[in-house]
C-alpha cells in the first residue's frame, strides 16, 4: 500500500482535528510526530492522539452524523507516524500541514526536515494562527509552494479554513490547495498577509467588546449570550458581514458609528475611510444599486426573499419560529 497524500506534522490538537478531517472524508493521512522520544513515549503519544481521535468521531455518531459502526474503519485512516517514520511520509506527500508549537524556533526545526524530505511539486502549508504567512516564507525552501492556512477549531467540524498567501505564492499552487480542501467539503476563503486573518480578526473584537459590557455591568453574560445566539448570531448566520452593511446601507453603519464614537470611545467606534468614501460617493448598498457589491442588473425583490428564506431557515433551526397566533376578534 502506497503512503498517505497527506501529511500533518505534529501529533498535537491541530493536528489530529485535521486528521479526523481527511479521514472522514475517505483519505489516508500520516500524522507525523518530529520529536525523538522513547518508546515508551512514543506509545503514549500514539495511545493519546488515536483515542482523541475515536472520541472525537463517536461524539459525532452519538449526534447522528455518522454510523458508530463506521468509527474503525474512519479512525484507522489515520497513520500515526513516529521520528523514524517521517522522511518516508514527507517524502510521498502532495499537501503538508505544518502544526507545531507556535514559536519561530519550533517552525525552523519542523521545515528544516519538511524542505530536506518534501519533494519539489509538495504544496507546503503552516497552520499558525499567530505568525505571518510573509514571516515563515523566509525559512520554507521554494516558497512559491507556500501559505498558511488556519482551521477553526473544532477542525473536522467548521468547514471554513482561512488560506493566507504572500506575495509569493504561486497561483497554481493556491488552485490546487482550493481545489483539495474542497474535495473533503472544506470551504476555503483567502485573505493576504495581515494578523489575525478574517475571523480571528473580527471575532476578537466583538468577544473583547462582550467581556468589556460585563465589565461596566451593561448587561449579564447570559443576557449577552442569549443576544448573540439569537440576535446578532442568527442575522450573520444569514448574510455576511460585509453583505449586511450593504443589506442595510452604508450610511446606517455611518450613522451608528459617528454616534457610538461620540457617546463611547472614539477610538473603537470610528468608521473606517472607506465607509466615508462610499457616503461621498452615494454608494450605499442594495438601496442605490451598489456598495460594496454591484446590483444593478439584480432582482432585487427575489433577493430580499432570498434572504428571508436564509434568515427563516436559521430561526427554525434554533426552534425559535412559531405559527401566527390564531385570534378570535371581540
Amino acid at each position: 500500500m502506497s503512503a498517505p497524500r497527506f501529511v500533518a506534522v505534529g501529533a498535537g490538537r491541530m493536528g489530529r482535528g485535521i486528521a479526523i478531517s481527511f479521514a472522514y472524508a475517505g483519505h489516508r493521512i500520516a500524522l507525523v510526530d518530529l520529536r525523538q522520544r522513547t518508546p515508551e513515549a512514543w506509545q503514549k503519544l500514539r495511545e493519546e492522539a488515536m483515542a482523541e481521535v475515536r472520541g472525537a468521531l463517536l461524539g459525532l455518531a452519538k449526534l447522528g452524523a455518522i454510523e458508530e459502526r463506521n468509527i474503525p474503519e474512519i479512525a484507522a485512516r489515520v497513520e500515526m507516524v513516529d521520528a523514524a517514520g517521517a522522511p518516508a511520509a514527507l517524502a510521498a506527500a502532495e499537501l503538508v500541514f505544518e502544526g507545531v508549537p507556535e514559536t519561530m524556533e519550533a517552525k525552523r526545526e519542523a521545515f528544516a526536515q519538511i524542505n530536506r524530505h518534501c519533494r519539489a511539486d509538495a504544496i507546503l502549508t503552516s497552520t499558525t494562527s499567530s505568525i505571518l504567512v510573509t514571516q515563515l516564507a523566509e525559512i520554507v525552501e521554494k516558497p512559491e509552494r507556500f501559505l498558511n492556512m488556519h482551521w477553526l477549531n473544532p477542525a473536522y467540524v467548521i468547514p471554513v479554513v482561512e488560506l493566507s498567501t504572500h506575495p509569493g505564492t504561486s497561483a497554481e499552487v493556491l488552485a490546487r490547495t482550493r481545489t483539495l480542501m474542497e474535495g473533503i467539503g472544506k470551504l476555503p476563503v483567502v485573505c493576504g498577509p495581515a494578523p489575525g486573518y478574517i475571523v480571528p480578526r473580527l471575532q476578537a473584537l466583538v468577544m473583547n467588546e462582550a467581556a468589556r459590557m460585563v465589565e461596566e455591568g451593561v448587561a449579564t453574560a447570559e443576557e449577552i449570550d442569549k443576544a448573540t445566539r439569537y440576535g446578532m448570531g442568527l442575522r450573520f448566520a444569514a448574510l455576511g458581514v460585509v453583505e449586511f452593511i450593504d443589506f442595510g446601507g452604508c450610511d446606517i453603519l455611518h450613522h451608528a458609528s459617528r454616534e457610538m464614537a461620540g457617546s463611547i470611545d472614539p477610538h473603537r467606534y470610528q468608521a473606517p475611510a472607506i465607509v466615508g468614501r462610499m457616503m461621498e460617493e452615494g454608494k450605499l448598498g442594495l438601496k442605490t444599486g451598489s456598495g460594496f457589491y454591484q446590483y444593478e442588473g439584480r432582482d432585487v425583490l427575489a433577493y430580499r426573499l432570498d434572504v428571508l428564506s436564509r434568515t427563516l431557515g436559521m430561526l427554525k433551526h434554533a426552534g425559535l419560529w412559531k405559527p401566527p397566533a390564531e385570534r378570535t376578534l371581540s
